[in-house]
């Protein structure tokens, strides 16, 4: 059986994460990102990574676009964590969702949306792409359904 993918970030793109991740924890965001927070599946200590939260069809997402990372499987593991940006904190729980025709309908449009960003990690598929090169594409990037706690 062959490994989940999973995209190392390079030594300036984990650099960046640091300031996006930064900026949101005082306020700004970029484009729309938020800092998440989950729980260290290992660890129990909160890990943080920027995000970019995506919305479809009235319900919101988190999609991996580096793959199988450790945000993911703490993700699995805590069901949930919260979104940051500046003194704004969402709880929210997650619900991974399945390799099907919806998913691709979400890796489509957070493409359309964030494509120019995270082109590089989608091993060349687009939101132009055709249905089956996005299906294809599925499982090398988990999509998580978001619903933020009241």
């Amino acid at each position: 059986m062959s490994q989940p993918y999973y995209l190392r970030g390079s030594a300036m793109s984990v650099r960046m994460n640091g300031v996006i991740g930064w900026l949101a924890r005082r306020g700004l965001s970029l484009f729309g990102s938020a800092e998440l927070s989950v729980r260290g599946r290992r660890s129990g200590q909160m890990q943080r990574v920027p995000v970019n939260p995506h919305a479809y069809e009235g319900a919101r997402y988190l999609v991996s676009a580096r793959g199988h990372s450790q945000w993911v499987r703490n993700m699995r593991a805590a069901g949930g964590g919260e979104l940051r940006v500046g003194r704004k904190v969402h709880a929210f729980t997650a619900a991974e969702i399945a390799d099907d025709e919806h998913k691709a309908l979400v890796v489509r449009t957070y493409l359309e949306r964030w494509g120019w960003e995270v082109k590089d990690y989608f091993k060349g598929v687009t939101a132009r792409s055709s249905d089956a090169e996005l299906l294809a594409a599925c499982p090398d990037h988990p999509v998580f359904r978001i619903t933020v706690e009241k």
